[in-house]
């Protein structure tokens, strides 16, 4: 969106959520924020109490983001099987860090690592994301086990948190590494390890 096109509210979450998401929240000052979006401090607090609550709307756009934009155009896209949409999600994730170049990493793990440990309301806050995060891709698993697309003996649930850790895991090594091979490598393990669960079924046949 234009710049001009955009409120006060929305430049000052733009400019905030673009510093934070690589300075982390601590090393962007509110005065950065101020200056790169043109802001008189009067303004600020007009919207925003405090550097805090400016926090708290950066965690509800970035969830807002992921979910409207990644989670659920992928994971509940009923055209599709569901390990379609998933194999369809980690394509999406890999794309992501091919078009960062393997920089930034994910903001919300970003956050968390710097967060987690020291605020228990933004702890809390990204807790919830993770958890729409696994709930979005256990419920995928859970479909695919009722047309026996995916073993009985799956624990969707775990094998969702499973998948998230192993994601997560795949794009910090990526940004530490900046070689996007990692996540290209990290992926297609994920993808062996779901494929022990995998079964021919008649709605996996169907898509074919």
């Amino acid at each position: 969106m234009p710049r001009a096109a955009r409120s006060t509210k929305e430049e000052i979450l733009e400019v905030a959520t673009r510093l934070m998401k690589v300075r982390g929240y601590h090393r962007t000052a509110l005065e950065d924020v101020l200056r790169e979006s043109g802001t008189a401090k009067g303004n600020f607090y007009h919207h925003f109490r405090s550097k805090e609550e400016l926090g708290y709307a950066i965690l509800d756009r970035l969830l807002r983001d992921f979910t409207e934009r990644t989670l659920d155009p992928i994971l509940r896209d009923s055209s599709r099987p569901p390990l379609e949409r998933i194999e369809a999600f980690f394509g999406q994730l890999l794309a992501a860090q091919r078009a960062r170049n393997c920089v930034g990493g994910c903001p919300m793990a970003n956050l968390a690592t710097e967060l987690a440990d020291f605020h228990e309301g933004f702890r809390r806050r990204l807790a919830e994301i993770f958890a729409l995060w696994r709930a979005r891709l256990a419920d995928a698993l859970a479909r695919a086990q009722a047309e026996g697309a995916l073993a009985p003996e799956a624990d969707a649930a775990a094998l969702a948190r499973f998948l998230v850790a192993g994601l997560e895991g795949a794009i910090l090594l990526t940004k530490v590494q900046k070689d996007i091979a990692v996540m290209e490598s990290c992926v297609a393990e994920l993808r062996r390890y779901l494929g022990l669960y995998t079964r021919p079924a008649a709605g996996a046949g169907a898509s074919r």
